[in-house]
Order: structure tokens, then sequence, then C-alpha cells
């Protein structure tokens, strides 16, 4: 963006309209998005604008576009840490299978028992 504002402010003045510092403070400040306005306003409470060169208000804007950045990367990685993997469950019917066997083999037994028992009693 700066690149293309000192672009267009060299071609002004190639054509003899010349922008003061605080013109072209002003100018940047305005043209930034809405996500910038906190920042703006910050800017124009803490510093004079007529005094504040052109340089030091990138310096600083700069430095506010990488804090975003690294916000947005911090937040990024949170929300992958936070990823919930579920996993596909599946019904085993084996665990079915070794509960009905060991109930049929439990009524076998029994079975058997009361057979002997009858036999007993009959002897």
């Amino acid at each position: 963006m700066f690149t293309r504002f000192t672009n267009i402010i060299n071609v002004l003045q190639a054509l003899d309209k010349v922008y003061s510092n605080s013109e072209m403070v002003r100018k940047i400040l305005r043209c930034l998005p809405r996500t910038w306005m906190p920042k703006v306003t910050a800017i124009e409470q803490a510093k004079n604008l007529n005094t504040l060169p052109l340089e030091v208000l990138l310096g600083s804007l700069m430095t506010h576009e990488l804090s975003m950045q690294n916000k947005d990367d911090d937040e990024e990685k949170e929300k992958r840490k936070k990823k919930v993997v579920a996993l596909k469950s599946s019904i085993i019917e084996d665990s079915d299978d070794d509960d009905d066997d060991e109930l049929s083999l439990i009524t076998r037994n029994f079975k058997k028992f009361l057979a002997s028992k009858k036999k007993f009693g009959e002897k």
C-alpha cells in the first residue's frame, strides 16, 4: 500500500501538486480498512498528526500488522489443537457371542445338574 501511495504522491509532485506531511498522514489513516479503526483512533489520540513523520506512522502500522498476523496464527494453532477427533464405533458381535456362549454353557451344566438330581431321586 505504501509503495502505491508513494508512486501516486510522486506523480502528483511531478504535476506540481504537493502535499504536506500531515496531509499525507491523514490520507493514509483515512484509507485504512475498518478492522484498523481501533489503531487509527489510538494514533490520532496519542500523537500529534501535524508533527508525526510519515515514516513513524508506517513503522507503527507495520508493527501492528505483524502483531495481528501473529495473533491470527496463534488462534489458528489453537483451533487445530482443539480439534476433536471422533472415532467411528462399531458393534462387535464377539462380545455378544461370548455372553451367549457363557449363558449356554451355564444352562447346559444346570440341566445336567438337574438331570443328575432327578436320577438320584429315582434310585
